[in-house]
């Protein structure tokens, strides 16, 4: 290897652990795990080399790994910076479940959300500016815990229930947190969308007209430019669009720690028929399978009955909010990237890694 390339190497093997707090790495499609993209892939290509073809997108998030409301209005608002649309398409049936694993995830503060595109005959060709994306599952703050409150409890995992009524077909699935530590100020808020091309299985025939990348947020939206150490939070509205039918935030749960094979497949069916309950699921991979489609008619372009409301997920109870707990720290410190100070912060304000720099007057971050 010549002495640029291993530069480069190393380059990307530090990048790819400096950032891996923003990356889904793997997921699981009914309880299926397989890779997701992987920043050394990038690095490998750089170098010459063939990354391995996965159902998940790539992305260019070399930086600290999010987008940030400036870029609202751009097409990396889709599924992050410079992202391109996996080889493969993976599977699922319709009421199954979508895991995806964010490794060493740090922030617990904002929203979870996932949502779908259909990306017509070949996910592979798709223009990211042209998905429509349907909301199918979120979690926002409730009972004093926020959605990234769960995926952290479960050890970074967030489950996903597609809902039985989806329309048979290729989807793009989005798994999206919106971490709010620095909320409170214009443009402070992170986004870290990440895809995975999925076939969904079954007779389900609801699909509501979505909404582009570009049109999902404002950066002044309640949702975005939201201070999250306010006090009491008597309310928080979920931002994006109105969520997809019944369909509720599913609680996040660990997919089998052993990776089963690559069984990808080029066109596949699957018409078995599933009446999971209507939740919402991302990110599929490995296991490419095109779905038999069913004869029913084109999908209406409403919702399906009983619509909820976009602030399904608030806080109600008198619990107060003042002083949250820090991000993860140890007898060494705070984690890279971890909380190390701020108003009502009472946790360690050394770093493990990184310096502790403060962001604003509520939130200082190890980097």
């Amino acid at each position: 290897m010549s002495s640029t390339k291993f530069t480069l190497a190393a380059v990307g093997a530090f990048a790819a652990t400096a950032l891996a707090h923003g990356n889904v790495v793997s997921f699981s499609t009914d309880g299926k795990k397989q890779q997701g993209y992987l920043m050394d892939y990038y690095y490998q290509t750089k170098n010459g080399g063939e990354a391995p073809k996965v159902a998940a997108w790539s992305t260019e998030n070399l930086d600290n790994g999010f987008v940030d409301p400036t870029m609202y209005k751009t097409s990396d608002i889709n599924c992050h910076k410079k992202a391109k649309p996996g080889a493969l398409t993976s599977s699922v049936k319709a009421g199954g479940e979508v895991s995806f694993e964010w490794p060493n995830w740090p922030h617990n503060i904002g929203p979870v959300l996932t949502y779908v595109a259909d990306c017509g005959d070949d996910c592979s060709k798709v223009d990211p500016s042209a998905l429509k994306w349907v909301k199918i599952d979120e979690a926002g703050y409730k009972d004093g815990k926020w959605g990234a409150d769960k995926l952290v409890a479960d050890n970074g995992i967030w489950t996903t229930k597609v809902p039985a009524n989806l329309k048979a077909g290729n989807y793009v699935f989005r798994n999206e947190i919106i971490a709010l530590h620095a909320g409170g100020q214009l443009n402070g808020a992170q986004n870290y969308p990440q895809c995975v091309n999925i076939a969904v299985t079954g007779s389900g025939t609801d699909l509501p007209e979505g909404t582009l990348g570009t049109d999902l947020y404002d950066a002044k939206d309640p949702g975005i430019l939201f201070n999250p150490y306010q006090g009491t939070i008597k309310s928080y509205t979920i931002p994006g669009p109105k969520l997809f039918g019944a369909a509720s935030a599913a609680l996040p749960r660990l997919p089998p720690t052993q990776p089963s094979e690559d069984d990808s497949c080029e066109a596949e069916g699957d018409d078995e028929e599933d009446d999971g309950e209507d939740d919402g699921e991302d990110d599929g991979e490995d296991d490419a399978c095109e779905p038999e489609s069913s004869a029913a008619p084109q999908a209406p372009s409403s919702a399906p009955a009983a619509p909820v409301p976009t602030t399904m997920i608030t806080r109600t109870s008198s619990a107060a909010a003042a002083a949250p707990t820090g991000d993860a720290g140890s007898s060494q410190g705070v984690a890279l990237y971890g909380r190390c100070g701020g108003l009502g912060y009472d946790g360690p304000t050394t770093c493990a890694q990184g310096t502790c720099k403060k962001q604003n007057d509520y939130y200082s971050q190890c980097i």
